[in-house]
Protein backbone atom coordinates (compact mmCIF):
# COMPACT_ATOMS: atom_id res chain seq x y z
CA UNK A 1 0.00 0.00 0.00
CA UNK A 2 1.49 3.63 -0.87
CA UNK A 3 2.47 5.96 1.76
CA UNK A 4 -0.18 8.46 2.12
CA UNK A 5 1.18 12.25 1.65
CA UNK A 6 -1.41 14.35 3.76
CA UNK A 7 -1.09 14.57 7.54
CA UNK A 8 -3.58 14.64 10.45
CA UNK A 9 -0.49 16.87 12.25
CA UNK A 10 -1.54 20.29 12.91
CA UNK A 11 1.33 23.18 13.53
CA UNK A 12 0.33 25.63 16.08
CA UNK A 13 3.18 27.84 15.26
CA UNK A 14 1.02 31.07 14.77
CA UNK A 15 -0.81 30.78 17.43
CA UNK A 16 1.94 29.97 19.77
CA UNK A 17 3.33 33.07 18.43
CA UNK A 18 0.75 35.22 18.77
CA UNK A 19 0.33 34.51 22.37
CA UNK A 20 3.98 34.98 23.25
CA UNK A 21 4.03 38.64 21.10
CA UNK A 22 6.58 37.12 18.86
CA UNK A 23 7.01 37.47 14.76
CA UNK A 24 7.74 34.65 12.91
CA UNK A 25 10.84 37.10 11.74
CA UNK A 26 12.35 37.26 15.00
CA UNK A 27 11.80 33.80 15.93
CA UNK A 28 13.40 32.99 12.59
CA UNK A 29 16.53 35.26 13.96
CA UNK A 30 16.78 33.13 16.95
CA UNK A 31 16.38 29.89 15.71
CA UNK A 32 18.37 30.06 13.09
CA UNK A 33 15.56 29.08 10.28
CA UNK A 34 14.37 30.55 7.00
CA UNK A 35 11.02 32.45 7.11
CA UNK A 36 10.64 30.63 3.96
CA UNK A 37 10.74 26.92 5.79
CA UNK A 38 8.93 28.46 9.10
CA UNK A 39 6.31 29.79 7.00
CA UNK A 40 5.85 25.95 5.35
CA UNK A 41 6.00 24.75 8.81
CA UNK A 42 3.03 27.13 9.74
CA UNK A 43 0.60 26.47 6.75
CA UNK A 44 0.70 22.69 7.46
CA UNK A 45 2.88 21.98 4.38
CA UNK A 46 6.14 20.71 5.56
CA UNK A 47 6.75 17.19 5.04
CA UNK A 48 9.08 16.61 7.15
CA UNK A 49 11.27 18.50 10.46
CA UNK A 50 14.44 17.68 12.12
CA UNK A 51 15.02 17.46 15.90
CA UNK A 52 17.06 20.01 15.89
CA UNK A 53 14.59 22.46 14.47
CA UNK A 54 12.04 20.94 16.49
CA UNK A 55 13.89 21.76 19.61
CA UNK A 56 15.26 25.17 18.86
CA UNK A 57 11.91 26.14 17.82
CA UNK A 58 10.43 24.31 21.29
CA UNK A 59 13.09 26.43 23.23
CA UNK A 60 12.36 29.97 21.75
CA UNK A 61 8.54 29.53 22.45
CA UNK A 62 9.46 27.89 26.14
CA UNK A 63 6.93 25.33 24.78
CA UNK A 64 6.41 21.29 24.46
CA UNK A 65 6.56 19.84 21.09
CA UNK A 66 3.00 18.54 22.19
CA UNK A 67 2.18 22.44 22.22
CA UNK A 68 3.25 22.99 18.54
CA UNK A 69 2.30 19.98 16.70
CA UNK A 70 -0.91 18.41 17.43
CA UNK A 71 -3.38 15.69 15.81
CA UNK A 72 -6.47 16.74 15.84
CA UNK A 73 -9.45 14.04 15.74
CA UNK A 74 -12.09 13.97 14.24
CA UNK A 75 -15.79 14.86 16.05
Amino acid sequence: MPADDSSNIHCRLDELLEARGMTLTELSRQVGVSLVNLSVLKNDRAKAIRFSTLTAICNALDCEVGDLLVNPRPA
